[in-house]
């Protein structure tokens, strides 16, 4: 009986602040009404009110393949505004917690929020060009199921991932993948026989697959520049902080000097990189 109560009273909240024009949002994040500033610019435009906003055509293809970044932070700021907590509730300090993931030289600074870490940190800022519809490509908000509409992902849609609002297989596993060393030929785990090679990518890389990292979300300069004085640079996004434990199919562009003959690992690999990521010309 309480719980129902409980219940009937949330409703009754928010009906009443659908019904004043103030953003769902406010009440689900718990966010002070002066805050939600940033998020009545776009509610405004979309009809002054959560649900229209949610529904604005920045979300859904084709929009938001265009979208703008301040366009995007407009109601999403809290994104690139918010940081972790000091210490966490258990006590445990966020400077003394170190994941494998933090281990390499490349990753400096105090802890940090996830997409902090992609967008404005001293390391994002210098090696990588991300936007937010990078990743971020549009899903239906219904329930982030396909086959719930007509005009959403259909369950055939190999480009919809299930409850997610990116996809990982497209996206996190360009940079979070595997080092596949047995392909390179490496005799093991690169932290393990990397003196072998001189602490140095570019032993080898020096004159295979040269043509690389050209795409628009990163600064292929800069990384090839930091490459040279530190390889962990180079292995931090090639198997250093590796959430999957499969490696990223890259596309092999070609390269002066490349092989005529494909190797077996390679057949069916693309030569390009996906449309949207490619450089203009």
């Amino acid at each position: 009986m309480a719980s129902h109560k409980a219940g009937t009273a949330l409703l009754l909240v928010v009906a009443l602040a659908v019904a004043a024009g103030v953003g769902l949002g406010v009440w689900i994040k718990g966010a002070a009404p002066e805050r939600a500033g940033g998020a009545s610019a776009l509610a405004a435009h979309a009809g002054k009110d959560y649900f229209r906003a949610t529904y604005h055509p920045l979300h859904f293809k084709p929009a938001i393949e265009t979208a703008r970044d301040e366009q995007c932070l407009a109601c999403h700021r809290e994104v690139v505004e918010d940081r972790v907590r000091p210490v966490s509730p258990a006590g445990v300090k966020a400077a003394a917690s170190l994941a494998w993931y933090q281990r390499t030289s490349t990753y400096r600074g105090d802890q940090d929020t996830f997409h902090r870490r992609h967008l404005v940190t001293p390391l994002a800022k210098e090696l990588m060009a991300l936007a937010c519809n990078t990743c971020h490509q549009g899903h239906d908000p219904r329930d982030e199921a396909p086959g719930t509409s007509a005009t959403g992902p259909q369950p055939n849609d190999a480009a919809f991932t299930l409850r997610k609002q990116v996809n990982p297989e497209t996206t996190c596993l360009k940079c979070h993948g595997q080092m596949p060393v047995q392909l390179m030929g490496l005799p093991g785990p690169w932290p393990e026989h990397k003196e072998a090679f001189g602490n140095s990518c570019l032993t080898c890389h020096a004159a295979i697959r040269t043509n690389r990292h050209r795409v628009n979300y990163l600064r292929a300069d800069a990384i090839e520049a930091a490459g040279r004085k530190d390889s962990e640079v180079c292995y931090g996004c090639h198997g250093g902080r590796a959430w999957y434990r499969i490696a990223y199919p890259y596309a092999r562009h070609a390269w002066e000097g490349m092989a005529p003959e494909v190797p077996e690992w390679a057949q069916g690999r693309p030569t390009q990189s996906e449309a949207r990521f490619r450089l203009a010309k």
